[in-house]
């Protein structure tokens, strides 16, 4: 039987945990976040990604109740959270400090809120117990959080913060202190915790990276507005606008004129060079200014001129060298850059091309996105 794909945001019936319905919050003059509608479901691993200054903190820290929006208001599973003070709303907030307690062991800082709440012993010591379990902490229970790494503090931070269970759990850059390695480790450690508990996550991130590995959806924003809302893989192949394809991950953007028939698009872009032709699902009027946005993994580089759609000649420029991809930038007769990427699948004495080499780059109609802005 095929599995059931997880996307609650594309059913009708399905009610968001968290609804953002016209929230703007104004510090005197300056408007961090305006006018945002969103909704987020149970179970989601949401992820707010944007530049610093963008607004994602400030989003978060109203979820958590220590901000107020200056209008607008915010629905957690349809109960209007303004009145409700931050320590009685089921959310609970990771912060990229850790912000552990330095003197008590790890199995009592993961009991900490427990025992605030007042509950029995026997029922702080089940949950400690399964807490320490779900995050691979039990060898570490009687430790100090300067005798762990900082990884074993990011999982003590995140089991304490799952230890009351709470319906929502809110993580302010919770791996921004982490080396890449551990941190690509950790991302998916975080990926399962959530998987197995079943939280819904929101994690507040500026790295493109991260919220495109853990997220069931990214919410790209920018100056207090939401630009485009979706999978990562949308994020990714469909961006909404130059914004959003330029911000995630590596592109080739080309500016021109629009000349449209049905699904087709020409892309007039430089005195003297053919058009570039796309697929398109939207509707550009005649001369109409365009961005054509091609990604470099999906541009072909080869020395001898290919036949097809989208063909243009140029001069190897500079090459970088990834271990597993090779990046090469080709400069064209217009003054353009390309870049274009290929896979290293085997061990080579020497690059197929080098610098100052002529050579052509090429990509199919259907590899580019064609934006209105």
């Amino acid at each position: 039987m095929p599995q059931k794909i997880f996307a609650p945001w594309d059913d009708p019936d399905e009610t968001p945990l968290i609804r953002f319905q016209n929230v703007s919050k104004r510090f005197g003059d300056f408007t961090a976040i305006d006018a945002i509608d969103l909704e987020i479901y149970a179970r989601e691993f949401f992820a707010l990604l944007g530049p610093s200054g963008c607004g994602k903190t400030t989003l978060m820290r109203m979820l958590a109740g220590f901000e107020t929006p200056s209008s607008g208001k915010i629905f957690l599973s349809g109960q209007d959270i303004a009145p409700v003070p931050p320590n009685q709303r089921a959310v609970n907030m990771m912060f990229q400090s850790y912000a552990l307690f330095p003197h008590l062991s790890v199995w009592d800082n993961i009991a900490f809120g427990l025992r605030r709440e007042g509950r029995a012993r026997d029922e702080i010591d089940a949950r400690v117990g399964e807490m320490l379990k779900l995050t691979r902490l039990e060898k570490f229970a009687r430790r100090k959080p300067h005798q762990i790494s900082g990884g074993q503090r990011q999982r003590v931070a995140l089991a304490r913060s799952l230890a009351k269970a709470p319906k929502l759990l809110l993580l302010d850059e919770p791996l921004g202190a982490l080396d890449k390695k551990l941190r690509e480790e950790t991302q998916f450690e975080l990926m399962d915790i959530q998987e197995t508990t079943g939280t819904t996550f929101v994690i507040v991130t500026h790295d493109q990276e991260e919220a495109m590995t853990v997220a069931s959806r990214v919410a790209v924003m920018d100056e207090g507005r939401l630009i485009q809302v979706a999978t990562p893989d949308r994020i990714y192949e469909a961006p909404a606008s130059v914004y959003v394809a330029d911000f995630i991950g590596d592109v080739n953007i080309i500016e021109g004129k629009a000349h449209q028939t049905g699904d087709r698009v020409q892309v007039d872009w430089a005195e003297g060079q053919p058009a570039l032709a796309a697929k398109t699902t939207r509707d550009f009027s005649l001369e109409q200014t365009c961005y054509l946005a091609i990604r470099p993994e999906k541009v072909a580089i080869s020395a001898e001129k290919p036949s097809g759609a989208n063909v243009l000649s140029g001069e190897v420029l500079d090459i970088a060298y990834l271990g597993n991809l090779s990046t090469y930038h080709v400069k064209l007769p217009t003054g353009h850059v390309i870049k274009a990427q290929q896979a290293n699948t085997r061990r080579i004495a020497r690059r197929p091309f080098t610098w100052e080499d002529k050579v052509w780059v090429s990509w199919t109609e259907s590899a580019a996105v064609v934006l209105d802005r």
